[in-house]
């Protein structure tokens, strides 16, 4: 029987660019990402929802791709995670590197949550002050889209090894996924769940980013968005309380 996911002080979700599950699994391609998957919960039925980048984005952020099906400027009048957890007393924070481009940061196509972005030089050092839901969005050189793999393990190493090993003893969360993968039919990416009270192992879930979004309201007792409404939160990776 599925559990309900635990109720987490943070939430910290990485995304990464373009690269399948099988480029990121295979020995020694992405060193950190495979020591987190080893650590934590690898879903290994992961899937993004689109091509190109941009509606996976908007997947992940508001449930919906809104009919985008391009990397383009488009201006959204919708729900989004942002808005539901201001509404709900809580905030989120999408944390973008220097460089990374408005397709990769879905709050700035609505106009509710365009100020809920900072950049990346804002994520605190004292993890305890992040809001409740952040995102954390590298530039294209970082995040596999224009650089290597090996550069782009690296920059997450760096950046975030330091939230990771706090997060299994500060009652927090560190989700690292793909947008897609790398243009094929089955988007079949590598998502890994990683910090307090997650079960280690390899899930056969099949998920995608409105599974995860589901996943994120579920933990924040916010209500459903869009198509997230007929997706049930991961139940398989948790402890025991």
């Amino acid at each position: 029987m599925a559990d309900a996911p635990p109720q987490y002080d943070h939430v910290v979700v990485v995304v990464m660019e373009n690269h399948s599950f099988e480029q990121i699994a295979q020995p020694g391609a992405a060193p950190y990402l495979q020591t987190l998957a080893r650590n934590g919960a690898l879903f290994y039925n992961s899937h993004g929802v689109a091509h190109p980048s941009q509606p996976n984005y908007l997947a992940l952020f508001s449930g919906s791709t809104h009919g985008v099906r391009d990397d383009g400027i488009h201006e959204i009048a919708g729900s989004n995670l942002a808005e539901r957890l201001q509404a709900a007393g809580k905030a989120f924070v999408g944390y973008a590197e220097a460089g990374s481009p408005r397709k990769h940061n879905p709050w700035e196509s609505f106009a509710d949550a365009r100020g809920a972005g900072k950049s990346l030089t804002k994520f605190p050092r004292d993890y305890a002050r992040l809001p409740a839901v952040s995102f954390v969005i590298p530039n294209l050189a970082n995040d596999m889209h224009d650089g290597t793999t090996v550069q782009a393990d690296a920059w997450l190493k760096a950046h975030l090894r330091t939230y990771a090993i706090w997060s299994r003893r500060h009652n927090s969360l560190l989700v690292v996924t793909f947008d897609e993968d790398d243009g094929g039919l089955e988007n079949h990416i590598f998502t890994v769940f990683y910090g307090a009270g997650i079960k280690p192992g390899r899930y056969a879930d099949r998920i995608d980013h409105y599974t995860l979004l589901r996943t994120i309201e579920d933990i924040e007792g916010i209500a459903p968005l869009g198509t997230t409404i007929v997706r049930t939160a991961i139940g398989s990776v948790w402890k025991e309380p």
